[in-house]
């Protein structure tokens, strides 16, 4: 049973990874640091918002408007980093 703990520990590392990897790159799109007219820029960024999307639209709906703020990544992370450690602490041993 460590096993699949584990595994489900490092799934949720990736994709708290993941997450961050998409906040930057949106971050340097929105600042003309990387252009999205480059395929693999592009094929990269779209990978990201289609991996991060359906955990982030719910939050988002329920999140009031801030402007140009998207507080919707630090609530998903910290739902990641509650769940990690509720699994940790309860799982069986």
């Amino acid at each position: 049973m460590n096993s699949l703990l584990l595994l489900i520990i490092t799934i949720i590392d990736i994709f708290v990874w993941i997450i961050i990897i998409q906040v930057i790159m949106s971050w340097l799109i929105a600042f003309n640091v990387i252009n999205t007219s480059n395929r693999f820029v592009y094929l990269v960024g779209d990978f990201l918002y289609r991996i991060t999307e359906p955990a982030m639209r719910p939050i988002r709906r329920i999140l009031p408007n801030l402007g140009g703020i998207d507080l919707s990544p630090l609530v998903v992370l910290l739902l990641l980093f509650f769940a990690k450690n509720l699994l940790i602490e309860y799982w069986p041993r």
